[in-house]
């Protein structure tokens, strides 16, 4: 009996001593990174996974540095405080489709719509909701 309390002892303290995730680990996790020419001039970066992960930079080259310096210290922070760090999404999550129930008044409007302009209703769908995101449809974000 003392050696089954003996293994079971030993079992919980190989768990206690499990290694965190270091600064090194999530920096070398591959986060979007969003670049956007401001209207102000210059250029903002952001994480959006990592909330508030945020930066600006008057150049092109040197947002890039920026953002890498933001990431870095938003990431520090959170290790310092015990703040969970969420890691990037997989791009194979997002398949491309999604059911949507719209009311029939919606779906007829968006249908006539779609035929008066010529392209199909699942083109007029896109459309709009890259209007209302203000995303262009042509434009891709690389990370």
């Amino acid at each position: 009996m003392m050696k089954s309390h003996q293994a079971h002892y030993i079992k919980a303290v190989s768990y206690t001593h499990l290694t965190l995730p270091t600064l090194d680990y999530y920096m070398a996790l591959p986060y979007q990174e969003v670049i956007v020419a401001a209207k102000e001039g210059g250029y903002v970066g952001y994480i959006p996974e990592l909330k508030g992960c945020i930066t600006q930079s008057e150049t092109k080259a040197g947002i890039l540095d920026m953002l890498e310096d933001a990431k870095a210290s938003w990431l520090e922070a959170a290790l310092e405080d015990g703040i969970d760090i969420p890691e990037p999404q997989d791009e194979n999550e997002y398949s491309g489709r999604f059911n949507l129930r719209i009311p029939k008044s919606l779906h007829r409007m968006l249908a006539l719509t779609a035929k008066r302009e010529g392209v199909s209703l699942n083109q007029m769908a896109m459309f709009a909701i890259a209007s209302g995101l203000n995303v262009s449809i042509n434009t891709t974000i690389e990370g």
